[in-house]
């Protein structure tokens, strides 16, 4: 009898794991995540990887088609802002106004302080390169076209490390 309740308990437990056998899907956060879930809603995953830490805050900011209005204050045309809660990578969705050409910037809080400091980090739509002369991309570097098929944009977080900006190495050394 023990044996064949041990069984079933085996069974059981395998049965609930066969449940989380397929493959890991993230999960969209922020106040628009609805939207990426809606084919007509004029929206886009942003896909962002590389966190040095979980701690703090993300700051995601679309800007739309106009190179002088990318990067300036209060000019973004959409911003969702979340907390990273341990996590090291992390999609957000964003509402957009309509289909059409944006840029895409994140900033990294690692204090939540609301502040820019040397430990924060960075990244933009289309990973261009940054260093410490050259930390704002230009327009035409980061530029995308959202349109209702518009894969996930993929964003490789940047921070200061000695005297460059550049994603974070694993333990591996890559």
């Amino acid at each position: 009898m023990e044996i064949s309740s041990s069984r079933a308990s085996l069974a059981f437990i395998a049965a609930g794991m066969a449940g989380f056998a397929g493959p890991a899907v993230a999960q969209v956060v922020g106040a628009d995540a609805v939207a990426c879930s809606d084919p007509g809603a004029a929206a886009v995953r942003v896909h962002i990887t590389g966190f040095k830490t979980g701690d703090g805050s993300v700051r995601v900011q679309a800007y739309g088609s106009n190179p002088a209005d990318f990067l300036a204050t209060g000019k973004w045309v959409r911003r969702v802002e979340v907390p990273l809660q341990g996590r090291r990578s992390l999609d957000v969705c964003l509402r957009l106004p309509r289909f059409g050409d944006y840029a895409v910037a994140v900033r990294h809080d690692a204090n939540a302080n609301g502040k820019s400091d040397w430990n924060d980090g960075g990244g933009f739509s289309r990973n261009p390169r940054l260093s410490l002369f050259h930390l704002k991309p230009a327009y035409a570097d980061v530029v995308v076209t959202v349109r209702r098929d518009t894969p996930a944009i993929p964003i490789a977080m940047n921070y200061r490390q000695g005297f460059s900006i550049a994603p974070m190495r694993d333990a591996a050394g890559r």
